[in-house]
């Protein structure tokens, strides 16, 4: 698969050749649905315990008189009843880690770059180097390439300037290709890759 590699002006700066075996499979939302429920069920925090009637560190003798007292026959300050009592029926610490087979990540992010591709939302730019860190100045060169909504994935590292430019701009993201993950590539609307991204991802999934 062969598409044109643009510069962040809109300009051309060459072509590219895609493996079909990470840019040309068929859509497979099965695996798509398998991996995004993964990742954001990973996400979650844990939930918290909180301290039953037999955690709580609260005197455990007899307060008052068997009769005559006229209230109830109470024994334990860690009653739930009590404030600073053991909380009755309280929530118990969870997880919600899930894990999945390596093979099913890896095909799962393949499948997210083949869709984007397909549907003609995959650009291929040289390179996210920008010479000042101004947002507006980006905003415009973002307008030529008709990017509104995108994520713009990087080599090792992204470029310092692009990244602070960026950060005030709605729905637009950047990641170094280490974070490329298929939420956040079906989240946003276009995905652009760096000729650097595309050739780390190809070394990353042809394994």
């Amino acid at each position: 698969m062969k598409v044109d590699v643009k510069t962040l002006d809109a300009g051309k700066a060459g072509s590219i050749e895609l493996n079909e075996a990470i840019f040309g499979l068929e859509a497979r939302p099965d695996i798509l649905f398998r991996v995004v429920n993964w990742q954001l069920a990973n996400r979650r925090a844990y939930a918290r315990a909180s301290k039953e009637r037999s955690e709580v560190a609260r005197t455990g003798k007899k307060f008052g008189r068997q009769k005559g007292g006229g209230t109830a026959r109470h024994g334990n300050r860690a009653a739930p009843q009590f404030i600073g009592g053991g909380k009755a029926h309280g929530p118990r610490a969870r997880s919600f880690e899930q894990s999945l087979n390596k093979k099913v990540r890896a095909l799962g992010l393949k499948t997210a770059l083949s869709v984007k591709a397909k549907e003609g939302k995959l650009l291929v730019v040289e390179n996210l180097t920008l010479g000042e860190a101004k947002t507006k100045s980006l905003k415009e060169r973002l307008a030529k390439l008709g990017i509104a909504n995108g994520l713009f994935v990087d080599g090792e590292g992204v470029d310092a300037n692009f990244k602070l430019a960026c950060a005030n701009l709605h729905k637009i993201d950047v990641l170094p290709v280490i974070g490329a993950n298929v939420y956040d590539i079906l989240n946003h609307d276009t995905l652009v890759l760096t000729r650097s991204a595309v050739e780390k991802l190809e070394a990353r999934l042809n394994g």
